[in-house]
């Protein structure tokens, strides 16, 4: 622990692979000859789980707007076969005058709303908050829709508590003042910790919507009192900072592990070659970094090297982005399948890795898709994508499809080169911003300068055609 803070201060080959295919393979076998005995109700409990996810984004589209895929990320969170209850749900908000973009907002914060009493629970709880001191209707939507989950406690004193303490400070901080709130009611125990601790972070400048995830959830570093004061002193001292979400990383981490713990993650990494000064630059990108156990830090790098890295390219692909760590082997070995699938060699995922390590964190169907999105439909060549992974994170329909049809659109019209097929480079479409992409393509273009805005701005979710 005194290392990092010290830091702190100072700085305010394929078969190899296949084996670890194979390694896991067995592993899956030996998980699947002894559940083979409950298969036929795994299989109905899988079929009905299914349909209730799709239902629950069949309706999440249609009901409330969301995406497809924002609906698919809710639907892993909460799941219904029938629209009566949510049905409920939203009318009982509508008749609260909540607007259709605030209850998309609460759907979207607090899913399982959707699936509570709308007559027994909610309903009671909104009546009960418009009456606190005749609370009007623009203060309860905006104060229930920045902190959906007051809606889900229990008790009205405890309700009534944490309300007015959201109120406080929402209308403190539209004043820009950080003076200390003075609260109506004197709340006590774990939920005095709590409000006492939320103000003291506060005051050091922690923006709203991080404190208003801690006060209102069950995690412990805002819980303490002791505790909770030597964690902030910790993390303030190591250099965080306070408006920076991985401020209440840093502090989950710290009031939750001991010294004696924290410096035992760091000699993990000092076993597989890494300096203090590169753990604490790894804890400074992802705190969450010192959170899992020797075995998985352990595993993610051996199973880097599988893959073709050296020691010193594993470190440096972990310095740059830590998050791989929680990466599962399994889905290394799929993405690393799928890849070799799609006619890259060995030695081009190896690249691909080295310069763009989240493209193993996607799934086999998106790395197949956007693939042959670029080969089949824009005719660029595998090496532009080991060129530029990073094009595999993009988004289909916010940023390659639409920027691919106006190339297409200029292609069409011969005006990309004496060639009707000729295709600028990747990386010359797709990595740059959005400005330099209509600075190079769009805007020298005069009289087309309308047609091209337009194909670049209209929501386009479809696949170009041949």
């Amino acid at each position: 622990m005194y290392s990092l803070i010290l830091h702190g201060k100072r700085s305010i080959e394929f078969q190899k692979w296949r084996n670890l295919s194979v390694s896991v393979k067995l592993l899956q076998n030996v998980s699947s000859s002894y559940s083979s005995a409950t298969a036929p109700a795994t299989v109905t409990h899988q079929r009905d789980g299914r349909k209730g996810k799709t239902f629950t984004v069949s309706y999440l589209v249609k009901s409330l707007g969301l995406s497809k895929k924002l609906a698919e990320s809710i639907s892993t969170k909460v799941s219904f076969e029938d629209k009566s209850n949510p049905d409920s749900v939203l009318n009982l908000l509508r008749s609260h005058k909540f607007t259709d973009s605030q209850i998309s907002g609460i759907v979207r914060s607090y899913p399982r709303l959707l699936t509570l009493d709308a007559e027994k629970s909610l309903g009671p709880k909104l009546h009960f908050l418009q009456s606190m001191k005749g609370a009007s209707s623009s203060e309860l939507t905006e104060i229930v829709s920045t902190v959906p989950k007051i809606l889900g406690k229990k008790g009205e004193k405890t309700i009534s508590v944490y309300y007015g303490f959201v109120r406080d400070i929402i209308e403190a901080d539209k004043c820009s003042t950080l003076e200390k709130l003075c609260l109506s009611s004197s709340p006590q125990g774990n939920l005095e910790n709590k409000i006492r601790n939320v103000s003291a972070l506060r005051g050091l400048g922690v923006p709203q919507r991080l404190l208003f995830n801690l006060l209102i959830s069950s995690y412990q570093p805002v819980c303490g009192k002791e505790r909770f004061e030597a964690s902030l002193k910790k993390v303030v001292e190591m250099g965080f900072d306070p408006t920076n979400p991985k401020f209440v990383q840093a502090l989950h981490v710290v009031y939750q592990m001991s010294d004696k713990t924290i410096e035992e993650k760091v000699d993990v990494y000092k076993r597989l070659g890494f300096a203090v000064s590169h753990v604490w630059e790894i804890f400074k990108k992802w705190p969450f970094s010192l959170k899992f156990s020797e075995k998985k830090i352990t595993q993610t790098f051996e199973t880097l090297k599988r893959c073709g890295l050296l020691d010193d390219e594993v470190r440096s692909v972990l310095k740059r982005n830590p998050q791989f760590i929680r990466v599962s082997e399994q889905n290394i070995v799929n993405s690393i399948e799928t890849f070799i699938g799609l006619g890259f060699s060995r030695d081009d995922v190896t690249l691909m890795i080295k310069r763009y390590p989240e493209c193993i964190g996607s799934s086999a169907e998106t790395i197949k898709k956007k693939t042959e999105f670029f080969v089949k439909k824009m005719n660029w060549p595998l090496e532009s994508v080991v060129s530029h992974p990073q094009v595999l994170n993009y988004s289909m329909e916010k940023r390659i499809v639409p920027r691919c049809n106006v190339i297409k659109a200029l292609i069409s019209k011969g005006l990309l080169g004496d060639e009707v097929s000729e295709v600028p480079p990747l990386s010359s479409v797709l990595a740059c911003t959005d400005q330099t992409f209509l600075n190079r393509y769009v805007m020298k273009r005069d009289k087309l300068v309308p047609e091209l805005m337009a194909i670049f701005t209209r929501d386009n979710k479809a696949r170009l055609e041949q």
